[in-house]
């Protein structure tokens, strides 16, 4: 499992998409949100947690569809399916692959973006916190839908409409932490919630990924 992960870390290096291409698209949402608002500094600061959560989001979609696509057409991943590894297993290696490489260089470098939107101090703790409970269930729920849709030519666009719905609950209470955080009240209902979904989607999803993965390589 730990060989996969790591050809998973050096296949996304390699081809490209990977942390450096998130990081640059969510660099120029934070850059061009105060052209479209104002420079205001508390017009900023109240918008900025769900600019920050709506960005970091849409840079994870970015490099969705290469969490399978590369394996289907080379070949591999049928290898893999037969292999005597669980397909469940698979598909979380890959999720942890795809948060390593774009989740967690969004968590790093939020707090950095944070000062372009004028975020509050008292909030910075509570965006790396909500970064990091939320994204990796951004990154499970977007290995479930690269399984449907994999071996689908230019699916890209399907992988985003069938992943976005189920983004928005992370989307709500990742935004609300960073609020409630911000604002100095209390954080344990939106952290309680964040970490409950995150936690139901690593336990129970990658079963469904495995499942549509399966169906998909008849």
């Amino acid at each position: 499992m730990i060989a996969l992960l790591v050809r998973d870390l050096q296949l996304a290096v390699r081809a490209g998409g990977g942390f450096g291409l998130s990081l640059a698209f969510f660099l120029i949402v934070t850059v061009l949100v105060p052209f479209g608002v104002g420079p205001e500094g508390g017009t900023l600061a109240r918008i900025a947690p769900g600019i920050l959560w709506v960005g970091a989001l849409l840079a994870c979609l970015l490099s969705l569809d290469r969490i399978f696509a590369l394996d289907f057409e080379d070949g591999s991943l049928d290898l893999i399916a037969t292999a005597p590894i669980p397909m469940e297993a698979v598909v979380t290696m890959k999720a942890l692959a795809h948060w390593l490489t774009t989740g967690l260089p969004l968590v790093l470098a939020a707090p950095v973006f944070g000062v372009l939107l004028h975020l509050p101090g008292p909030a910075y703790f509570w965006l790396v916190v909500s970064l990091a409970l939320g994204t990796p269930a951004l990154s499970v729920l977007g290995a479930f839908g690269a399984a449907l849709t994999v071996g689908l030519k230019r699916g890209g666009l399907l992988l985003s409409l069938l992943v976005l719905p189920l983004y928005v609950p992370t989307l709500i209470f990742g935004a609300e932490l960073i609020g409630r955080g911000a604002e100095g009240s209390s954080t344990a209902t939106p952290l309680m919630m964040l970490a409950g979904i995150t936690a139901a989607t690593v336990a129970l999803v990658p079963f469904a990924a495995a499942a549509a993965i399966r169906i998909n390589l008849r």
